[in-house]
């Protein structure tokens, strides 16, 4: 059994613990299920350590053939592209759970959903067969539609019922696109990855248009683009913080990652859709980060700031050049850590006062001083202050922005403004003015809670400060992808 096949049954292996546990055994099934996601965690960093960075191809491959009528292989291999995310996803599922200690009922059957969860998102990202991709695809709809609604808000019950429509939805076009590329593979082609993307350059090019719509939808919903993302904000407000954490810096990543593979696949119809792309998202960053700033709910605004920043993500693929990619995929990582963080000390605010609106909350930082620091870290982070990993990122997206379009770039600049604003706005509403009554015997953050955290914005600040392992980690690959898109299009 190799390392990747290792890696995605640990989840797999804590699943089918925690099932024969006593439900009743509330700290046995914590560390349990902590225990694994650590493993996981281990499993990840270890990859990291002997990946080949100079080497752009799939490494750690593994393939099994599982259904031999449609050559349909158990096909698992990472890059550039997706090991960053393996490491992501491992490591907020660990965080999440951390944050879960305030889970008190079903306690079992929330860690069952979260490490079952975990290996979807897993499963998505080592995938090298797009039959393999399409069913962790789906599993991801399961814990997630379960978790929000048995723990959620009030709104729990329509919140899980709109995010399962909107991705079902879009997976039925994601499918239908995949369907029409396996047309043109040769007999028993199978649906490998490398196959269908040598299927896809021997379509008409006006199919090819078809196809990338297709596979547009289906992962626009899951990132979300505008107008896509009317699930976003209401799954975000209802569902429980440590959801919310993997929701927002994982689960928005997988339909980046699906999304850069489909246009490496279909270059030039991405070329031609070049200017539809470069519009939604520049409108999807100002839309969003307007909407943040009007809100006074606290995961609202996280929830529509997502929205902004994962347009950088659409820019950055969009531009098809080295910067632009190398861009969007620091910025799928940056907003995975900073999005989480957020999500998490809002969570834990949440725990302690049981309101999100901004208004009830004033000089923080003489009560909660450690929680202040952190959130202060993470604001600035997101508004992409030099000296944090989202600065690096957006920096990229804007000199690859620049390099296709020039003075169109004005608008990333001007969504970043915005960002800045509530940012600002959110500190100083938090942290300044007289303290409230109210808010005088706050709880400060405890010591698992400030392990997740100081996890976090250690990892937000040092990439920022020296992004180098970061950008190597991934630089090979982007470059291979970068020259495919060049030698398809000239």
């Amino acid at each position: 059994m190799g390392i990747l096949s290792t890696l995605l049954l640990t989840p797999l292996l804590g699943i089918l613990i925690l099932a024969i546990m006593p439900g009743g055994n509330t700290s046995q099934i914590r560390f349990t299920a902590n225990i694994f996601a650590t493993v996981a965690f281990l499993f990840s960093c270890w990859l990291v350590v002997d990946y080949n960075q100079l080497y752009g191809e799939i490494q750690y491959y593994e393939q099994f053939i599982y259904n031999p009528n449609f050559n349909s292989a158990f096909a698992l291999g990472v890059d550039g592209l997706s090991l960053p995310m393996v490491v992501l996803a491992s490591l907020l599922t660990l965080i999440a759970l951390l944050a879960s200690f305030s889970i008190v009922h079903n306690v079992k059957s929330y860690y069952i959903s979260v490490l079952l969860l975990e290996l979807g998102m897993l499963g998505v990202f080592l995938s090298q067969d797009w039959s393999l991709f399409y069913i962790f695809w789906e599993l991801t709809l399961i814990p997630l539609f379960i978790l929000i609604a048995r723990w959620g808000g009030v709104r729990r019950s329509v919140a899980s019922i709109n995010f399962v429509l909107y991705t079902m939805g879009g997976s039925i076009f994601m499918l239908i696109s995949l369907m029409a590329i396996s047309q043109y593979m040769p007999e028993h082609g199978g649906t490998l990855m490398a196959d269908m993307a040598e299927a896809a350059q021997r379509m008409p090019r006006d199919e090819q248009l078809w196809v990338l719509l297709g596979f547009l939808i289906g992962f626009g919903v899951k990132m979300p683009v505008f107008p896509l993302h009317g699930w976003l904000p209401l799954a975000h407000v209802e569902a429980p913080s440590p959801v919310s954490i993997l929701l927002s810096g994982i689960l928005l990543k997988m339909g980046a990652y699906g999304l850069i593979r489909v246009v490496v696949m279909l270059p030039e119809a991405t070329l031609i859709m070049q200017p539809y792309l470069v519009f939604i998202a520049l409108f999807g960053m100002i839309y969003g980060g307007v909407l943040a700033w009007r809100q006074s709910d606290l995961k609202a605004m996280v929830a529509y700031s997502s929205v902004s920043h994962m347009g950088i993500v659409l820019l950055g693929i969009a531009t098809l050049n080295l910067t632009g990619l190398t861009g969007a995929v620091l910025q799928m990582t940056a907003h995975g850590l900073v999005a989480g963080a957020l999500f998490l000390l809002v969570g834990l605010l949440y725990e302690r006062t049981h309101t999100r609106n901004i208004l009830d909350y004033s000089s923080l930082v003489q009560v909660m001083p450690r929680f202040a620091l952190f959130m202060t870290i993470t604001l600035f982070a997101a508004m992409g202050l030099p000296g944090t990993v989202g600065f690096v990122a957006e920096l990229h997206a804007v000199i690859g922005g620049y390099q296709q379009w020039g003075n169109l770039m004005l608008f990333l600049g001007l969504s970043i403004l915005i960002s800045a604003a509530y940012a600002m706005r959110t500190v100083g509403m938090l942290f300044t003015g007289p303290v409230k009554p109210q808010m005088r015997d706050i709880e400060d953050l405890k010591l698992y809670e400030l392990t997740a955290a100081i996890i976090l914005v250690a990892a937000i600040v040092l990439l920022g400060l020296w992004p180098t392992p970061l950008i190597d980690l991934s630089v090979a690959t982007i470059t291979q992808m970068n020259d495919i898109i060049s030698q398809s299009i000239q």
